[in-house]
């Protein structure tokens, strides 16, 4: 979602500067985060200018796919973020403007896209579950290396790597009778 210069200042001179569109994230999928897929986004809001100061003020809304932390299934996810940015148009950029989260614009084209894409990642919840009853009849119980073992088909079953301490221990309680 890319706006020139000219175009906001000239729309936002004494109203507000409207905008509502879709934005293609997918490339969140291959961050190494937790979201599966997820559909183009809808953002609208608005935009002001004040000085040398452009402010966005707008929402986010979509779906993506997560992983269930219960059984690794996939969990449809509706998300409606509240965002807010400022960015400025002078060229002296200052450390107080880092610190109150004032972003420099380069160029004369402003893109919101990857702070789009920053609100989404801030927003992704820690952990989701399904819904889904049966999710646990299709959850993987086997991978590469791994096994899930649970407490009613639990067995004693000795860790390979620990045999050995196993007939040290059957040796000393011969050893004591």
């Amino acid at each position: 979602m890319k706006f020139s210069l000219g175009e906001i200042q000239r729309k936002a001179y004494n109203e507000p500067f409207s905008f509502d569109g879709e934005v293609d994230v997918s490339e969140l999928e291959t961050m190494n985060n937790d979201i599966r897929e997820i559909k183009p986004v809808r953002v609208n809001g608005q935009s002001t200018v004040q000085g040398n100061e452009i402010f966005f003020s707008f929402s986010i809304s979509g779906l993506m796919i997560l992983p269930c932390a219960r059984t690794l299934v996939d969990v449809p996810y509706s998300f409606e973020i509240q965002a807010r940015e400022v960015f400025s148009t002078t060229s002296y950029y200052t450390d107080d403007e880092e610190e109150n989260e004032i972003h420099p614009i380069d160029g004369e084209v402003l893109d919101l896209t990857p702070f789009i894409k920053e609100n989404i990642l801030l927003e992704v919840p820690y952990r989701v579950f399904s819904d889904d009853v049966d999710a646990q009849k299709v959850t993987p119980s086997k991978g590469s290396g791994w096994e899930f073992i649970s407490e009613e088909n639990k067995e004693k079953t000795i860790d390979p790597r620990l045999k050995k301490l196993e007939s040290l221990l059957n040796d000393n309680e011969k050893e004591n009778n």
